[in-house]
Order: C-alpha cells, then structure tokens, then sequence
C-alpha cells in the first residue's frame, strides 16, 4: 500500500474524499493506506440509534456510511483509513475485518500490551486492571462498573449482564465496501481527552469505558503510534 499521513484534518472532507477516491478507482489504481487524527466529532455508523448519542453538547454528530453505531474521533487518536481493492488482495470482508483487528493487535503488542477480540463486537479491548496480562478472557465477561459515566442510566447501571467487565475498548472499527473497495477504518486511542466517550454509547455499549494508551501506562507519542500502526497494517493487509 502506498502510504500517506494527513496529519490533523476534519471529519468530513476527508470521508468525502475517500468515497471520491473509491468511486473513481478502477483494477489498477493502488491500494492506500490515510493516517490521520481528526477534530472532535461523534460519528454515527448506518445501523446508528440516537440513543446511544447521550449528550453531544458542543462537538458536532455526522452521519456516515460505514458500519457500526456511534464512535468519537478526536486529538491525540491515529485514525487509519485502509482504501484496498478487496478482489485483487484476494480476501473477503470476514477476514479483512480479522485482520484490521489483527494489526491493532500487533501494535498494541509494540507497547508490551494485550489486546483481546470480543466475539460480536468488533473493535479491540484491554483488560483495565492489568492491561499487560496474557490470560485468556472469561467466555461471558461482564461490567464490573458502571459508576464512571454520569449519563448512564440507573436501569443499566443496575443490570450486571452488560458484556465487558473489566476491559477498556482501546480501538475502534467502522467499514464500507464498495464495489470490492474498502473505505472507513480503524481507530486507535493514543493519548486523548477520554470525556467525550461518556456523553455517548461507545458502539452501542451502554457503560462500556473507553481507554487510551496513555491511561493505561503506555508513553508515547502520535506520529510513533502511527507510524507502527501503518507497518502492522501494511503486513497485516498484503494480499
């Protein structure tokens, strides 16, 4: 993949001009790979609630085309857009969705941290107490803790079936295909103002906590982060 680092960029412009890119590609247009951090903004995926947008205040909310429920994109978060002609990679949307996830996975490892798959909610996850543990997650984990978001609801707060006890969703996924051609991406959190996550429901997670690398013990800097990620997913992605 050729690779290209935008630096910070708005929301939008940016997804306008991954689906001109993806419209106007044909069978020998190279495959690229955009990093990128955006400024703050609530991003809602197709199958999006406005439940689970709590209390947006002040950052705008855009409807999109990808996948997914509602997300938040801001400074300090290495957002990778993968615009790959699926065909010729010779791999279906399944596995390119394993292998985004697997790239997240092998950065995080850089850094000396685990990250865990949870079946039926794409995305990547730490353990919160020991985010550096190698243990296999239970089969049916659920929240700990409802106690740090102010929004969440009683009802739900009070409802100890909620999945994901203990983990910190590190690394989002949102995708379209078009036409065989991928477009959206995967987001990894760096170091980053984390309050936005709470006037949401990350993915439609209600009480699901959203971490960062930073608060987890991990030091390092945007154009590192990013620049690890874009190698583990030119690996990850190559045909």
């Amino acid at each position: 993949m050729q690779l290209r680092t935008l630096g910070r960029v708005c929301f939008s412009p940016t997804c306008e001009a991954m689906q001109t890119f993806t419209a106007s590609r044909d069978s020998s247009t190279p495959d690229v790979l955009w990093l990128c951090e955006h400024e703050a903004v609530f991003t809602q995926g197709l199958a999006g609630k406005a439940e689970h947008v709590l209390a947006p205040g002040s950052i705008p909310l855009v409807a999109t085309n990808r996948g997914g429920q509602v997300t938040y994109h801001g400074p300090g978060q290495v957002v990778a857009y993968p615009l790959i002609d699926l065909r010729r990679a010779g791999y279906f949307v399944k596995e390119y969705v394993y292998r985004l996830e697997e790239a997240v996975i092998r950065t995080l490892l850089h850094y000396g941290v685990t990250g865990h798959r949870v079946g039926g909610a794409p995305g990547i996850y730490v353990r919160l107490e020991d985010p550096f543990s190698h243990a296999a997650l239970p089969r049916n984990p659920v929240i700990a803790s409802l106690t740090r978001n102010p929004w969440i609801p009683d009802q739900v707060r009070d409802d100890k079936s909620v999945p994901f006890a203990g983990l910190g969703k590190i690394a989002a996924l949102g995708i379209k295909v078009s036409r065989n051609c991928t477009y959206h991406g995967v987001a990894l959190n760096v170091a980053m103002d984390l309050e936005p996550f709470t006037r949401i429901n990350p993915c439609g997670c209600p009480g699901l906590e959203t971490v960062d690398l930073s608060t987890i013990g991990v030091s390092t800097t945007w154009s590192d982060a990013a620049a690890v990620l874009g190698r583990k997913l030119d690996i990850y992605l190559a045909p």
